[in-house]
């Protein structure tokens, strides 16, 4: 009997070591976004770089429409229990998130509580400001951020007399769009998202500000400023600009784009982040620049400009996960922050490349000299420290409001409203939405 329990239990070992072992399954990490077309195959390739740079945790990137749609599906899932852990949110959502509270960890306090060594300091000002409260403490992690860039046919301002390279004024850019204009190109400028750039860039690069408490940073009893005399003057100038087709209104978001590719208008300014799409669709030479400035308006250092805003989005982590899904959310953060990964987006899409070093990366190898347009953008946020007025702008209800500020200025500019009026009701109507929001989150 010995001898027999003796064999049944070597022939047992002798099984058991030749069965393969069970595999530990990685955990998964469900991250919702909005990246269409070419960006979801940049999003999808970051997911497989993290996935294959180790094997304890697999993102799982997923498409969940736009920015809104992303939204309103993880606040739905959320409420019932099946929240992803990564959420994709455009900056203008960034109110709405930090209202959120008990549906929103934190990226700082998420970085902390895995145990990795990270410094905001490490982004880019600019972008660090837009996304952390008043006292230092980062909100959300970084993955797409752009700003308004100006954009020039370089082969109409050859053929119109114009010397090659970009107005930096705006009483600069009147002078080219009449020559632009004498020369056959019909209009002289145009621009994509009317807000962001006519209202939102321009408070920040004049160094004015856009609403009361530090834009909206400082707490939510916010209200907006911008129908300020520097405002009105900005807007009369641009309406009569736009009579004359030196500017040329061409809808909201990007629709006005085909003006510019076309050749119909000479100048434009768009997103840094549509500057591949430019180049492969414009069939001439493109020159670029930073934005214009009006000298007599701007609050800047010396006269100048101070700096630019950005657009683009953020992750957020929900809350609700086990520590060892934080976890993996901090290492998959931790990996998105390295300079190659970095610098890659960055030169892969007109993004900014977010770290102060996948700048500097970007700059050693040699690339901004072969693609200058993409140096633009950064240089913008960088050009002065931000200031209250530079910062960004946080207010709850900014999707809605945004269109009523839109919906205003195609008023003006189809001569129906004077700049003034235009500027007074988006006050009185946005400011109706800033309250609405902060019952609503009180």
């Amino acid at each position: 009997m010995l001898q027999r329990n003796t064999l049944l239990a070597a022939a047992a070992a002798c099984v058991l070591a030749a069965a393969p072992a069970v595999a530990q399954q990685p955990v998964e990490i469900q991250f919702w976004h909005a990246m269409g077309g070419a960006l979801n195959d940049w999003v999808d390739d970051l997911a497989k770089g993290f996935n294959d740079s180790q094997k304890t945790y697999k993102v799982v990137a997923v498409n969940k429409g736009n920015y809104t749609e992303v939204m309103t599906g993880a606040i739905a899932a959320f409420r019932a229990g099946k929240a992803p852990h990564i959420i994709q949110v455009f900056e203008v959502g960034t109110a709405t998130m930090m209202a959120a509270k008990g549906a929103v960890k934190p990226v700082y306090e998420v970085m902390a509580e895995a145990g990795i060594t990270w410094d905001p300091k490490a982004y880019l000002p600019a972008v660090v400001g837009y996304y952390t409260t008043t006292d230092g403490k980062m909100l959300s992690m970084p993955l797409n951020s752009s700003s308004p860039i100006f954009y020039y046919n370089k082969d109409a301002f050859k053929k119109a007399g114009l010397p090659d390279k970009a107005p930096a004024t705006w009483p600069e850019v009147r002078a080219a769009a009449k020559k632009l204009q004498a020369a056959g190109v019909p209009c002289g400028i145009s621009t994509a998202w009317p807000s962001w750039v006519l209202l939102e860039n321009f408070s920040a690069w004049h160094n004015l500000p856009f609403g009361t408490l530090e834009n909206g940073f400082a707490g939510l009893g916010t209200e907006f400023q911008i129908n300020s005399p520097a405002h009105v003057t900005h807007l009369e100038r641009i309406a009569e600009m736009q009579k004359a087709k030196e500017f040329d209104y061409g809808g909201r978001r990007g629709d006005s784009q085909v003006k510019f590719t076309n050749a119909e208008c000479g100048m434009y300014l768009q997103s840094s982040a549509g500057l591949s799409s430019i180049l492969k669709t414009a069939k001439f030479d493109v020159g670029f620049g930073m934005m214009p400035y009006w000298p007599d308006l701007t609050k800047g250092p010396n006269g100048g400009p101070q700096n630019s805003i950005l657009g683009g989005a953020t992750l957020w982590v929900l809350g609700g996960k086990s520590k060892p899904e934080v976890k993996g959310v901090a290492e998959f953060f931790a990996y998105l922050s390295k300079p190659d990964v970095q610098a890659a987006s960055h030169q892969r899409t007109g993004y900014l490349p977010i770290t102060l070093a996948a700048y500097e990366l970007t700059k050693k190898q040699g690339f901004y000299e072969k693609n200058p347009g993409f140096e633009i953008a950064n240089q913008q946020m960088t050009l002065n420290p931000p200031t209250a007025n530079s910062k960004g702008i946080r207010f709850g209800n900014l999707v809605q409001i945004r269109d009523i500020f839109e919906e205003e200025m195609e008023a003006v500019f189809a001569g129906k409203k004077t700049a003034k009026a235009a500027l007074d009701t988006s006050v009185q109507r946005g400011n109706a939405l800033l309250r609405q929001f902060e019952r609503d989150n009180k």
